[in-house]
């Protein structure tokens, strides 16, 4: 994924909804000390707090990592931005409970990365033609036609993608947690570019 995303020492990175922090501790590695990660969660207060990546951030050896409430505001105050990393979350975008202004969000991204700028989005699979909400708030899947259309609407074009988290066994109908398809799903894993 790192490769898929071509991070780089020195890079900025926006980790939207970084979860556990799987993927803040190894983009933290990638960057190096000249470089940063900021690390956008809800609310700590609200019922989708994501507290691990202030535990990271709060780690030494995680130096250079920060946590930014996410939030149009704390996004377009940070420095130009190398690189915006979503991981199994975007459909989370689409569910009822949050509301989410999907078509602004994405051209919030676009504005906020320097020319040349990266977006991965990486997802977990829906059948091809899929509503995005209904399917978010039941299966927590996203239909990938979906992702590029919303992502290229915003000004991003697509420059790439991986099939290393591709699963064809997938019957893509159960929910991401059920324990007959978890942490087996199909993904897929998309790069986009800003012009």
């Amino acid at each position: 994924m790192l490769t898929l995303a071509g991070v780089k020492p020195g890079d900025n990175v926006l980790e939207i909804l970084p979860g556990g922090g799987y993927f803040t501790r190894i983009l933290s590695k990638a960057v190096g000390p000249k470089g940063h990660v900021y690390a956008a969660v809800p609310d700590p207060k609200s019922k989708f707090a994501e507290p691990a990546a202030a535990a990271i951030a709060a780690d030494p050896a995680y130096g250079n990592v920060s946590v930014i409430t996410i939030g149009p505001a704390a996004m377009t105050a940070l420095p130009p931005l190398d690189l915006i990393w979503t991981s199994q979350n975007y459909h989370d975008l689409h569910l009822t409970a949050v509301h989410t202004n999907v078509a602004a969000l994405d051209k919030l991204w676009f504005g906020i990365l320097k020319p040349g700028g990266t977006l991965i989005i990486i997802d977990h699979a829906a059948l091809p033609g899929s509503p995005a909400t209904a399917t978010a708030d039941k299966l927590h899947r996203i239909d990938p036609a979906i992702v590029r259309q919303e992502v290229q609407g915003a000004g991003f074009k697509f420059d790439g993608q991986s099939d290393v988290l591709r699963n064809p066994a997938d019957p893509h109908t159960a929910i991401v947690f059920d324990p007959s398809i978890r942490g087996k799903t199909d993904q897929f894993a998309f790069r986009f570019r800003k012009p």
